[in-house]
């Protein structure tokens, strides 16, 4: 009972009505669906709610999932769309290393003729040639063969 406390989650008659709806027609993601479930059963405005281990128990998951998904509607101010929404990522984990400049100077470098001893270049070639250039980062062969790919440039 101790999120209830907490965190108690209100719904007005309009939300209650939308997520109702969400629940039992169209089609929804299920994690959407079953957060929507969850303010469901956690709605203080329809009367007193069990405890938390009969209403996990009633809409199939756990009690963690019923603390974070109370927590989550008082971190967004009650609102619902915000609560059931998957959140969005403001930017990628890390950014990538390779920008259009070092990608054009890649296939430069590969569409060059592969040095003297090398009958053509392979992407470990390029990897030791990259990592002598200054202004180019030191690539990975993956990374390189990612690029050259996604250019469709082939190596022969």
């Amino acid at each position: 009972m101790g999120s209830q406390k907490k965190r108690p989650v209100v719904l007005t008659g309009a939300e209650r009505e939308e997520l109702v709806r969400m629940t039992t027609t169209g089609v929804h993601p299920a994690s959407a669906i079953r957060r929507a479930r969850v303010l469901l059963a956690l709605d203080t405005s329809a009367g007193e709610i069990g405890s938390q281990d009969v209403i996990a128990a009633r809409v199939g998951v756990s009690g963690e999932t019923l603390r974070l998904v109370a927590k989550r509607f008082a971190e967004t101010g009650g609102d619902v769309h915000a609560t059931i929404a998957r959140k969005k990522r403001d930017l990628p984990p890390v950014p990538s290393p390779v920008t259009g400049e070092i990608e054009a100077r890649l296939i430069a470098l590969a569409c060059s003729p592969p040095p003297a001893g090398h009958a053509r270049w392979s992407l470990r070639l390029l990897e030791k040639h990259v990592a002598l250039v200054e202004d180019i980062p030191d690539l990975d062969h993956s990374t390189i063969g990612r690029v050259l790919k996604k250019r469709n440039c082939v190596l022969i």
